[in-house]
């Protein structure tokens, strides 16, 4: 059954220090979600880092692969103030929204308290992955059964 509204899409942003691991993983899972639900009218994706790295973990590059998604062709990008501010919902990866980036947000702030996969063996970025999976799905089922505008 499905709502419809002429209420703009939500925008959700995965952010995290370097754009490297965590959230590159949670962009690349809600766009699968995304794409699975086929709310691409609904629901907008924006992804950053306050000190983005050069390049996304090849760990990480190699558990996404695992779980047939190519994230080889990312690059961390920065996260600006305005963005953030455009945005509904801040959702970070394990650094409180504070330290993240000092900016002011209409919206939502959640941190999921994630491990940084860097430097850490496959089997441990895998359980890293797998709980960024089951979060983001989460998130989508929340969203997506929220009534338009409901207060």
């Amino acid at each position: 059954m499905t709502q419809h509204s002429e209420q703009s899409s939500r925008r959700i942003a995965f952010v995290c220090v370097q754009n490297a691991g965590r959230s590159q993983m949670a962009a690349a899972f809600a766009e699968r979600e995304r794409d699975r639900r086929n709310a691409g009218d609904r629901i907008e994706i924006v992804t950053g880092g306050t000190r983005p790295a050069d390049h996304v973990h090849e760990v990480v590059v190699e558990a996404m692969a695992e779980v047939d998604i190519d994230i080889s062709d990312q690059t961390p990008r920065e996260v600006t103030p305005d963005e953030l501010r455009a945005v509904d919902l801040v959702v970070t990866m394990g650094c409180s929204a504070s330290d993240v980036c000092p900016a002011t947000w209409n919206g939502e702030n959640r941190d999921w308290g994630l491990d940084d996969p860097h430097g850490r063996p496959i089997e441990e970025v895998r359980e890293i992955r797998d709980e960024v999976e089951a979060r983001v799905v989460a998130l989508f089922d929340e969203l997506l059964s929220e009534p338009p505008s409901a207060e």
